[in-house]
């Protein structure tokens, strides 16, 4: 059975078997790191991309950066959203039980149309999916909202392929708050927009219900992240407005938010780092558990066309159960995943030895 089926990709051959590990010393800004040989050909042709694998000829631009130009208009809603999620908190107390599971629920399914979603389908191409499933994903990114899905994509491919440059949107380099939700709070670094601009996002464009949702995003955005959390336990089990309004929707976005921004931030800088440890992104199994799996992100930025983003299938890792599960009932198909093989010799090779305790 096609669900069944792995396709073991080698980031040091030129097939899709295991091959010879060949590296070369190459240079990330000021970070010396070193790089399999990739054979983009094999990865592009495959999943109709090569835009997620890091840059290594980008130079940043000397001399002096430009000035930090604040956006006050997400500086003043994000100041309220967060101010609303504290109030919400005290409410939780007075909230019915089935609100508090509307809201998990919620919280649950915002995640998916991010994990299973914008990243690892349309960002990553790691697996394919079938249009119901396209469908509910891009229902469940609404719910998110962390900017549309083709957005998302373009500044997630930046961040990989300019991974710890002025050209990632959310450099590492310039400090946790700034990674964490500081980038939200400026305009874009010049070589953010202009790298962005370049990439080939031609396989979103092609997407109709990618761009359906582009199309409609904000009315999307009032109805599914803020009207339904919101109604629901108003109407069916008489929850208060206020309660009904300020858990399932405010604190559940809030939470949402900040569980996307940890791995851009905390997974970027605590952690172990057993696959490469020239790079920054760690291993950070908390934030795996608050983002569905997706913390394992030093294995993540090793292998960016791997669909589970980890070595351990289900471990702290909802996600991948969950893009297991839709392959069991015929809805996706074609996972990308890495062979063990190619996974030993890149931790003997270039990790930092802690996979031999772990």
């Amino acid at each position: 059975i096609h669900c069944y089926l792995f396709k073991e990709f080698s980031s040091t051959s030129s097939t899709t078997a295991v091959g010879t590990v060949t590296s070369r010393v190459t240079r990330n800004g000021n970070a010396v790191m070193e790089k399999d040989l990739l054979n983009h050909e094999v990865l592009a042709g495959d999943r109709g991309m090569m835009d997620d694998i890091f840059d290594e000829t980008y130079r940043e631009k000397e001399g002096p950066k430009p000035p930090l130009r604040y956006v006050w208009r997400n500086i003043i809603l994000m100041s309220l959203l967060h101010l609303g999620a504290l109030f919400a908190l005290t409410l939780i107390p007075s909230a019915k039980i089935q609100t508090l599971a509307w809201a998990v629920l919620c919280f649950v399914v915002s995640a998916l149309g991010i994990t299973a979603g914008s990243h690892r389908l349309w960002s990553h191409r790691s697996y394919k999916a079938t249009l119901p499933l396209r469908i509910f994903l891009t229902i469940a990114n609404s719910m998110a909202f962390q900017n549309d899905i083709y957005e998302w994509v373009r500044d997630h491919r930046v961040h990989h392929k300019f991974s710890e440059t002025d050209a990632d949107p959310h450099n590492a380099m310039r400090g946790f708050f700034f990674s964490h939700i500081g980038w939200l709070l400026v305009r874009k670094h010049p070589d953010v927009i202009e790298k962005g601009q370049k990439l080939d996002l031609s396989d979103i464009k092609a997407d109709k219900v990618v761009m359906f949702q582009r199309r409609y995003y904000k009315p999307s955005v009032v109805l599914l992240c803020f009207t339904l959390p919101a109604v629901v336990p108003w109407y069916f089990w008489d929850e208060s407005i206020v309660i009904s309004f300020f858990i399932p929707a405010i604190l559940r976005y809030a939470a949402g938010l900040n569980a996307t921004w940890l791995v851009n931030s905390a997974a970027h800088m605590f952690g172990n780092r057993p696959y490469d440890q020239n790079i920054n992104p760690r291993e950070n199994p908390l934030v795996s558990l608050g983002a569905l799996g997706e913390g394992f992100h030093n294995y993540h930025h090793t292998f960016p066309y791997d669909y589970s983003t980890s070595e351990f299938g289900w471990r702290f890792n909802l996600t991948t159960a969950f893009i297991d599960l839709m392959c069991l009932l015929g809805l996706a198909s074609d996972r990308k995943k890495v062979s063990k093989e190619v996974i030993l010799a890149r931790k003997m090779r270039t990790g930092d030895g802690s996979h031999k305790s772990g």
